[in-house]
Formats: C-alpha cells, sequence, structure tokens
C-alpha cells in the first residue's frame, strides 16, 4: 500500500500541509445554514451551534441527518418571538432533541434495508481528546454503536444526562414525558450502557506508538508483527453500504483481522495513497485515490498497547462531508 508523503510527515510528527480541497464551511467548522430573514438575536443559534450539532449527531449517529435537524431547528427558532424565550440554550436543545428523535425513528426504520455492517457517519474531530474526555467517548465508534443498542427515548434521555448534565425534570420536559417516567428510563440506559461499554483511553503518546507498530507491519506486510499488536478478541467492521467492497460482517481476532488486513493492503488499496486524520475522537488512517478522491476512513480504536477495534467506513454517502471538521462542545458546567 504506498504511502502519500503526507502520511509519512505525519508519521515522523512533521508538520502537514493543509489541503486546499477541504469543503466549505462556516466559522465553527459545519456547513453553513442558509438565512432568508435576520432574527431578533442573529448570533444565539450560531453560539450555541457546536453543542446542538453534537446533541443531534449523538442521539442520530449521521453528521448528514444532523445538519438537517438543525436547519429544521433554526427555522423553528427564527418563526418565534425570541425575546420571550428566557432560556435559549434549554429552549434550543429541546427543539433539536424532539427533532433528532423524530429523525431516528424514521432512519432505524430505514436501516432495516441496509446492505452490509451499518457503522454511524464518521467525523473529523480536534485530535486532543483529552481536554474532555467524557465528551471525546461520547463520540467514539465504540460508544455510537453501543447507543445504537437503545431505544431511541432511552439514548436521548442517556445523552441528556450522563453527557450533557441536564436533569432528570429537565429533560421530562423536553421529550414529554412524566419525572417518574423518566427516571425509569435514565436506570434502565445507565445500566444497559455501563455493561457494554468499552475502556476508552485517548493517550495520545501511547496511541502514537501503537500506531507506528501497526502502520510498519502493514505496510511491509509483516503479519506476526500485525498480530502482536492486535488485542486477541480485536474486532474489524467495515461497511461499505452495498457500494464498496468489504467483509460482509465482523472480522474478530487477532489473527483472522491480521490476514484481512494484510490482502486488502496488497490487492484493494493499490494506488491508493493515505493520511492520518483524528475522527470520532480516535486516530483514523484515510485512504485516497490519486485523484484525491477519499475511499476509506479507517478508524482505530486502541486500549494499553493494543489496538481492540478497527473501523472502516467505505460508504461514499457516508464520506460526502468528511472534511468538515466539526467543532463538539457540551456544558461545561456537568
Amino acid at each position: 500500500m504506498p504511502l502519500h508523503a503526507d502520511f509519512d510527515a505525519v508519521s515522523a510528527g512533521l508538520p502537514v500541509a493543509a489541503r486546499p480541497d477541504r469543503a466549505r464551511t462556516g466559522p465553527d467548522g459545519g456547513p453553513m445554514i442558509e438565512r432568508t430573514e435576520d432574527t431578533t438575536e442573529p448570533d444565539v443559534f450560531d453560539r450555541f451551534r457546536p453543542l446542538l450539532f453534537t446533541i443531534a449527531y449523538e442521539i442520530l449517529g449521521s453528521a448528514a441527518d444532523a445538519e438537517d435537524v438543525l436547519q429544521d431547528s433554526y427555522l423553528r427558532w427564527r418563526d418565534i418571538d425570541q425575546d420571550e424565550v428566557e432560556h435559549p440554550r434549554a429552549y434550543l436543545v429541546q427543539i433539536v432533541t424532539r427533532q433528532s428523535l423524530n429523525q431516528l425513528r424514521s432512519a432505524r426504520r430505514r436501516r432495516e434495508d441496509y446492505v452490509g455492517n451499518w457503522l454511524p457517519e464518521p467525523i473529523r474531530t480536534e485530535h486532543d481528546a483529552s481536554h474532555d474526555v467524557l465528551l471525546a467517548e461520547s463520540v467514539s465508534m465504540a460508544m455510537l454503536l453501543v447507543l445504537e443498542t437503545l431505544s431511541p427515548t432511552e439514548r436521548a434521555v442517556f445523552l441528556l444526562s450522563e453527557v450533557f448534565g441536564h436533569s432528570l425534570v429537565e429533560i421530562a420536559d423536553m421529550i414529554g414525558k412524566s419525572d417518574t417516567t423518566v427516571r425509569q428510563i435514565a436506570h434502565r440506559a445507565r445500566e444497559h450502557v455501563q455493561a457494554r461499554r468499552k475502556r476508552f483511553e485517548p493517550d495520545a503518546d501511547t496511541n502514537r506508538a501503537v500506531l507506528d507498530r501497526f502502520l510498519l507491519a502493514a505496510r511491509t506486510g509483516d503479519v506476526q508483527n500485525l498480530m502482536d499488536v492486535l488485542a486477541p478478541d480485536v474486532v474489524q467492521i467495515s461497511d461499505g453500504g452495498g457500494k464498496a467492497i468489504v467483509a460482509g460482517r465482523p472480522i474478530t481476532g487477532a489473527a483472522a483481522v491480521a490476514g484481512f488486513l494484510i490482502k486488502l493492503a496488497q490487492h484493494s488499496m493499490a494506488g491508493m495513497v493515505a493520511e492520518f486524520g483524528t475522527f470520532n475522537a480516535l486516530p483514523a488512517i484515510l485512504l485516497r485515490s490519486e485523484g484525491g478522491q477519499l475511499d476509506t476512513v479507517l478508524m482505530i480504536e486502541i486500549a494499553g498497547d493494543r489496538i481492540t477495534g478497527l473501523y472502516a467506513v467505505r460508504n461514499p454517502d457516508k464520506l460526502r462531508s468528511a472534511d468538515v471538521l466539526r467543532p463538539l462542545d457540551r456544558p461545561q458546567d456537568v
């Protein structure tokens, strides 16, 4: 698998020039929302936009769907008398939560017909997750897949309570349920997630060393060294959506994953160039065609000195906005 010069520079700890083909974004990194009229407080929605996007994305697992929710929520915000809103942040969170729940219910019905493994849409995030580990974990692939096993309401209640710091009374108002019901939902969701969540260790120095070993073994076709850097129970999941060639089901175990990766590097990635990035708060390898078209985002989950998970997204529909940096946010008083 030939490597791009930028990829080698990153591996060596050298700076990499900014790509000129990044998608056009607004001041906060997200796609710009078109405004047809002025609002009473034109900056309020933009001020909370990173928070609102984070909530919508974590409920939906899709950046495209999250942007649709924000567009609809903005239009609703624009059409009300904003002077009557005492707490804009709470009001906007309520709108976004309800719109996200509606979107998630319809999205899950569509996913029943999805071809092959389904993974959340990857998002480009800041490289340093250590300043807010809880937020970083909440957008990691492993956590988003755990959240997929909750009902839509359980997912929203868990996130609003555990990640975004809202009280159960506030959440009850947001989703239109009684305090008692929300308390029961929160307890059930918390136990469900705790039983399934994986260890999340955003240690940049350790991760870099593990990645260097992984990349060297993959580039040279060294199966034994590749197995040594993989955890015995490592899982590799690929999402092609029926539009790209991937493994049809998850691959488990160091030997099986190593063999698959070596074959992939030798036969399927000819002519690809690679670069390093951070997606969903995980180190990632991006594979592009020589013309610059993004083909694959491979996110690498590390615990201790071993790789525990590999998540490869190749569905082109999920890679359309992958070059957009997504600033994430949650209340700092949580």
